[in-house]
């Protein structure tokens, strides 16, 4: 019998806490419940086998913002974050702080339950693929190898461990190294939805790997801007079973 996946709520909100408690109950989810960023962190460790966090970012104390800060200092589970505000800025600063996705209140819980199981989907897609073969486990790109099984990115004598979300992201792009993706298709494999002509998900989702890459944000080199078309990874992609990239050199 398949394991019910675990569901963490965090709202101060009561009647949304107890709605989504009951609906994702009825659809075979386990829930856990928090009223505040406090006793969400203060009970969570990254030993709890929780699969996604839906993280309100108005919250009395610590906001959301900061928690979803917190949260990423410890553990990559998936964030999605709801926001009362309509205004795109509360979306952007929530992806580019490492949440999966945003969800705007007042909500219908049919379309979290289909972004839930889109990145959940997406999740374990990425376990499955990220080992195919043994020699497969590192990937070597520019001065980068990024681990598989860790999700860990290696620069020199640096480890830092990816999100869910931008590590998806770069895994799509060392697939297809040298070949112009689009904002489309990168929307299509990261959020399993198109994207909306005004959702800047896409570009703020780019910056932030672009980060991680050390790139500049003026003159990127790794990951170039197709103007019109999409991005493209410009770098030689290897894999083997080993860290080291003495091969590359």
């Amino acid at each position: 019998m398949t394991k019910a996946k675990c569901i963490y709520v965090v709202d101060d909100d009561n009647d949304i806490r107890t709605l989504l408690q009951a609906y994702l109950e009825k659809h075979q989810f386990q829930v856990l419940t928090a009223e505040s960023g406090e006793a969400f962190l203060a009970d969570f460790t990254p030993e709890q086998e929780v699969d996604l966090v839906i993280l309100d970012i108005m919250l009395p104390g610590q906001d959301g913002f900061s928690v979803c800060r917190s949260l990423r200092t410890q553990s990559q589970v998936p964030v999605i974050m709801l926001t009362a505000n309509s205004d795109e800025t509360d979306r952007i600063i929530g992806l580019e702080i490492g949440a999966d996705d945003y969800l705007a209140k007042p909500f219908n819980p049919r379309e979290l339950l289909a972004r839930m199981k889109a990145i959940l989907r997406r999740m374990e897609h990425a376990e499955v693929a990220a080992v195919p073969t043994i020699a497969q486990r590192f990937y070597h790109f520019s001065h980068f190898t990024l681990d598989t099984l860790s999700r860990e990115l290696h620069y020199k004598n640096e480890k830092e461990s990816l999100s869910g979300a931008d590590y998806n992201l770069l895994m799509l792009f060392l697939a297809s190294p040298g070949e112009v993706l689009t904002r489309e298709h990168i929307a299509a494999n990261t959020r399993g939805r198109d994207s909306a002509p005004l959702d800047r998900f896409i570009d703020v989702h780019v910056s932030r790997l672009r980060q991680r890459l050390r790139e500049d944000a003026k003159q990127p080199q790794l990951i170039k801007t197709v103007r019109g078309e999409g991005y493209i990874l410009t770098a030689n992609v290897t894999t083997s079973d080993t860290a080291s990239m003495d091969e590359q050199h």
